[in-house]
This record gives C-alpha cells, sequence and structure tokens, in this order.
C-alpha cells in the first residue's frame, strides 16, 4: 500500500491527522501534510482508509 498526496489540493484541514497520526502531520509553516509514512504498515490499512476518506479536498489517495 502506498500513500499519494496532492499537495497543490491540499487545504491543511488535518483530517487525515486526526483519523491517522502515525502516518500524517501538518507542516504549519507550508498549510500542507506531511506524510510520515509513504508505505505504511498493513496494519495500519483501516486508519489509512479512514484518512483518505476524511479529506475534504480529496488530496490523498491510495495504490495497492
Amino acid at each position: 500500500m502506498k500513500v499519494i498526496v496532492d499537495l497543490d489540493a491540499c487545504q491543511g484541514y488535518a483530517c487525515c491527522m486526526m483519523e491517522a497520526p502515525e502516518e500524517f502531520d501538518l507542516d504549519e509553516d507550508a498549510g500542507k501534510v506531511l506524510l510520515l509514512l509513504e508505505s505504511p504498515p498493513e496494519g495500519l490499512r483501516t486508519k489509512t482508509e479512514a484518512a483518505v476518506r476524511a479529506c475534504p479536498a480529496k488530496a490523498l489517495k491510495l495504490e495497492d
């Protein structure tokens, strides 16, 4: 599983960070998401999928 972030689409809502803080953080200077784990372990799949769904800007995608 690989997380793809579209930084142009990201609006810095931090919904992903609330769903999966192990994987996402917020770059407060840029106001954009920071991806902490590009390829999270399978054990985090549920949280990763929830984070992707929670993004109101649709700036996150998953590739298997």
